[in-house]
Order: C-alpha cells, then sequence, then structure tokens
C-alpha cells in the first residue's frame, strides 16, 4: 500500500508560478512510474507530466516548456515546477502513481487557481 499526501496548489495570478509537492508513504519503494493529472470543471481528466523511475519524463504538449516534473526517491517525493501559468491551467492537480505490480494509487488533488 502507498499512501500520497499533495500540496503546494492555491491561488495564483497569470504567470505566476507554484510548486506542487507529492510525498509517498506506505511501501514506497515499490513505486514504478508517477505522474500528475488534472481535472478542470466539465471536462476530462487529462495526464499532464509523467517521470520513470529512472528519471524519463513526458509532458502534455500544453504544458512543454512551463512544467517541470521531478522526483526525490530518497525523499519518496515527487514535484511539479509550474511556470508562466495561464488561466487554463487551474484544475485540480492529482498525484497518481503505479507500483511494480501495477497497482494504482492516488492523491486526495490539490486545487490550483490562475486568475487576476
Amino acid at each position: 500500500q502507498v499512501q500520497l499526501v499533495e500540496s503546494g496548489g492555491g491561488l495564483v495570478q497569470p504567470g505566476g508560478s507554484l510548486r506542487l509537492s507529492c510525498a509517498a508513504s506506505g511501501s514506497p519503494s515499490s513505486i514504478n512510474a508517477m505522474g500528475w493529472l488534472r481535472q478542470a470543471p466539465g471536462k476530462e481528466r487529462e495526464l499532464v507530466a509523467g517521470i520513470s523511475r529512472g528519471g524519463s519524463t513526458d509532458y502534455v504538449d500544453s504544458v512543454k516548456g512551463r512544467f517541470t516534473i521531478s522526483r526525490d526517491n530518497a525523499k519518496n517525493t515527487m514535484y511539479l515546477q509550474m511556470n508562466s501559468l495561464k488561466p487554463e491551467d487551474t484544475a485540480v492537480y492529482y498525484c497518481n502513481v503505479e507500483d511494480v505490480y501495477g497497482q494504482a494509487y492516488w492523491g486526495q488533488g490539490t486545487q490550483v487557481t490562475v486568475s487576476s
């Protein structure tokens, strides 16, 4: 079992920055891939960024060049640095991990609001 706790969301003006964190506990050594997904009101949940155990990353086109995903395996924590935020980035952001057995786990979600 893996438990995930997210932090770092909030209200920011367009062009601003936020850093989300996702701390894993329980059996973090079993974690394989990690990622951030988001869901805006009235829209489907979408994968924003993913990172493998070895550090390979992938991003949805809309955030490339603005968001950076990273992980600290020693601290069992994943981060999402979000720069040049736009109103369309407003959503609830969820941390998601998959363990080596293929089991997926979700965080509780953190609200990011980009507005002037």
